[in-house]
């Protein structure tokens, strides 16, 4: 069994990470805003560093709760938010300015709107 406390803690510290990509990306209109001056390009940089955060959040949780947690929001791809992670980490240099621009735009609603039902189930 996990702990709920310990789990509800890092769920809080990956939702305030999935809204401070959604404010920086809300500066963003294309995926061409990322490289076009530094300002994007610091943008990209500090979203592509939440998202590897995000991701090692939700690989120690899966984890410690050996699958159960995630396993019951199946509507989030969560093979992509953990593997992101690792392309991100591991690839840095060649990030796509397109991939993130569509993680910001399609996928990130609907994942701050699971992590909040997953921190309303552990209340």
């Amino acid at each position: 069994m996990y702990d709920k406390t310990l789990l509800k803690e890092k769920l809080t510290q990956i939702l305030e990470a999935l809204l401070k990509i959604q404010r920086r990306s809300s500066q963003i209109q294309t995926p061409a805003d990322f490289v076009r001056d530094d300002r994007g390009g610091d943008l990209l940089d500090a979203i592509a560093m939440m998202l590897i955060a995000i991701g090692d959040g939700f690989k120690k949780i899966d984890k410690e709760t050996s699958g159960s947690l995630l396993d019951r929001y199946p509507q989030i791809d969560w093979q992509g938010v953990k593997g992101i992670r690792d392309i991100l980490a591991h690839h840095y240099f060649d990030i796509n300015p397109d991939i993130i621009f569509n993680i910001c735009q399609e996928k990130l609603p609907s994942l701050i709107e699971t992590v909040r039902a997953m921190m309303a189930e552990l209340d």
